[in-house]
């Protein structure tokens, strides 16, 4: 049986690239499409057909999907997907993203971070700002954060003192909440509140996909005495289920060139800056 010229991989396209990226790759595309066939995928990872079905099985395995005769279809998971599948997404964006936002802090400032991989390259790029490293008797800068990845990523860093919230980690963000993760807001105050959204718009403000997550990040905003939308131009213009805060309670927010011209002209109109990473 020969193959046609149309339903052959693309010479090439798939080469070099790592499971790890393929599977992002296919995950994201379920997310769009729905569902997938084996010769789809195929020709748009490009990669065997033969590849992208071990790929499908595996991923069923992890039940990231459910296979299908001849491809694939998204499960509910897919609109929320773990985080370690979603860092290669938009990454150089988010790097400059996180950049820009790392310029905003001031030393000895007091920084709330929610999770998700913006916020998370945001934490990397304050823990290696050169002059945050200065020696002293107490740390450059706090951080609050309820997400463990980052707690655990700068720990290590003797001029950064980390202060974890508690509560219940949900595995999709690495993010803690419920009763146990609001209660340190009562204790603490913020200078800037680093929140990372799945939707942002002008009229429906920063909106998570996870109500639980919304209350604490929803906390951390009202604790600081400003508040830092970061979102990737992929987020902006769409909403998710659930709110975090108004609009009119964003002080600045940082995206990348991606984003909508007619959603930014919004944010700034109504009196938020917006700076384009």
């Amino acid at each position: 049986m020969t193959t046609s010229p149309d339903s052959r991989p693309p010479a090439g396209k798939g080469a070099g690239v790592t499971r790890h990226e393929r599977w992002n790759a296919l995950l994201e595309l379920l997310a769009d499409a729905g569902r997938l066939t084996v010769e789809e995928a195929s020709l748009r990872v490009g990669v065997s057909a033969a590849t992208i079905r071990r790929d499908f099985d595996q991923l069923a395995q992890q039940q990231m999907l459910t296979r299908t005769r001849g491809g694939a279809v998204a499960q509910s998971v897919s609109y929320d997907l773990p985080l370690r599948y979603k860092a290669a997404r938009h990454a150089s964006e988010k790097q400059r993203i996180a950049a820009a936002t790392a310029e905003l802090a001031e030393p000895g400032s007091i920084i709330g971070l929610n999770g998700g991989t913006t916020t998370s390259e945001v934490a990397r790029a304050l823990a290696t700002r050169a002059d945050l490293h200065a020696e002293g008797p107490t740390p450059a800068i706090t951080i609050v954060t309820n997400a463990l990845n980052i707690g655990n990523e700068l720990a290590v860093r003797p001029h950064v003192k980390i202060v974890l919230t508690g509560g219940v980690p949900r595995p999709q963000s690495y993010e803690l909440t419920g009763p146990l993760a609001t209660g340190i807001f009562d204790h603490v105050t913020l200078d800037v509140a680093v929140i990372g959204v799945n939707g942002l718009t002008a009229r429906h403000g920063a909106t998570c996909h996870n109500e639980g997550e919304a209350v604490v990040n929803r906390l951390m905003a009202e604790r600081a005495d400003r508040v830092v939308v970061v979102a990737d131009g992929s987020k902006i213009g769409h909403r998710a289920f659930a709110r975090i805060c108004g609009t009119d309670e964003i002080d600045v927010l940082v995206t990348d060139a991606t984003a909508p011209e007619s959603e930014l002209a919004a944010f700034t109109e109504a009196g938020v800056h917006v700076i384009r990473a």
